[in-house]
Formats: structure tokens, sequence, C-alpha cells
């Protein structure tokens, strides 16, 4: 197969939509963050892609973390941990990833905590939250979140909590695409100003490929975008 490339106008066209995106909903420019999804593609595109600046990717999967880390450690890539974790993966979490943005229930925080106790590590981490009805989507309940935020800052304060994390229903009509994001944003408006201590509400991770700009007018402050960044995964170099 012949190797794919990384391509600078895409990311071009991806930052013109987030500006414009943040102009619509009176967003201060600048104000949303772009977080590359590089599962599938391999270390040479991920090279290419921290050449043009973009040395903080997101990641499904430890064992892909690992695979690339090494190629690339003279990039000076940040990993962030986007997809499920298993707790018997906490351990190569901790010693390989710089933040968690799917932190979704207590056994997690406290298999981390330990591991990052032993590595001499801290982390970033976002809590992920259910705000759509499909089975198939993970996160932690809407009513659970709060008391959820007050157990890791007693038991796992190795995890910084920096916001929320969600994934939106997939459906054709765009209100309850738009919903799940508005639920979001609103959860973390009610617990905000009762946070715990050393506890920040302030990150709202939400928006893919598909879905970013009206994330964005719902008030994400980061988006996750792979495909239209790197292309089809059809193609992508593994490895």
């Amino acid at each position: 197969m012949e190797r794919m490339a990384f391509f600078p106008e895409n990311l071009a066209q991806i930052r013109a939509r987030i500006a414009a995106a943040e102009q619509r909903a009176g967003r201060a420019p600048g104000s949303v963050t772009l977080l590359p999804v590089s599962k599938t593609f391999g270390a040479d595109i991920l090279r290419e892609a921290a050449a043009h600046g973009l040395r903080r990717l997101g990641e499904n999967k430890t064992q892909e973390i690992k695979s690339k880390s090494e190629p690339l450690a003279d990039c000076g890539i940040s990993w962030v941990m986007i997809g499920h974790l298993q707790t018997n993966k906490a351990k190569e979490a901790a010693r390989l990833a710089d933040e968690i943005q799917s932190l979704d229930r207590l056994d997690l925080a406290l298999a981390l905590q330990k591991r990052l106790e032993i590595e001499g590590r801290q982390m970033d981490a976002l809590v992920q939250v259910k705000t759509s009805p499909e089975p198939s989507k993970s996160g932690m309940a809407l009513e659970e979140v709060g008391l959820f935020l007050q157990a890791v800052a007693e038991q796992a304060p190795r995890l910084h909590i920096q916001g929320l994390m969600t994934l939106a229903v997939n459906d054709p009509d765009p209100a309850q695409v738009r919903a799940c994001f508005r639920r979001l944003r609103e959860l973390r408006d009610t617990l905000a100003p009762a946070a715990p201590a050393g506890v920040s509400l302030a990150r709202l991770s939400m928006g893919m490929s598909g879905d970013f700009e009206m994330a964005i007018e719902e008030g994400a402050t980061e988006v996750r975008i792979g495909s239209l960044l790197f292309g089809g995964r059809d193609y992508a170099v593994k490895g």
C-alpha cells in the first residue's frame, strides 16, 4: 500500500471552520482547541503532523500509544487517551499518557491513582459523561457526576480533573446531536460553582469530524477530529 501523507490543507480548512464557528457563537477567537485523533494512523504520518505543530494527539488504545511513542520520541508529542479504558490497562495509561478524557468510574480512577503513585507522575483528566441514549456510548450518568468529582478529589489526588467530555448521539437530526452537547454544558454550569477544591470544570471536550461546529456553538472548548484531518481510516497505515 502506498504510504499516506499528512495534508496541511486539511488542517487549514479545519482551523478556518473552527474560527467561523467561534465567531457565529460569539466566542473569543482561539477559545477552542483542536485535538487531532490519530488512532490507526502510522508514525510517519504523525511525524508530519508534528512538524506542522500538532504535538498533542488523541488515541483510543494504550497499545497504539505504546507502539507510536518510541518511534516518535523525538517529536515532543503529548498523548491523550480518549477511548474507553479497561482497569487492567491503567498501568500502561499511567506510564504512557499525559491525559485521559474517558474517566468514567471510580475503580478506574483508583487504579490510575495507584499506578501514578508508582510512576511518580500526575495526570490531567476529563470525566466522560453519557449524554446519549445509545447503549454503545460509554460515560457516567449525569446525576452521578457531582459525587464522582468529590470522590476523585478525595481518593485520587494525582488525577487532576479539568472538565467534562461526551460523545453525541449518532442521529441524522441535528437537534438531537446538539441536545447532547447542551446537556454537557448545562451540567458543567450546574456543578462548577460547587466543584471540590482542586477540581476544574473549565474544559468541555465535545464534537468530532461530523458535528464539531455544533459543539462549538454549544460551548465546546475542545474538538476531537480525526478523519477530517488525516483522511479516511480505510487507507490509514498502521504501526
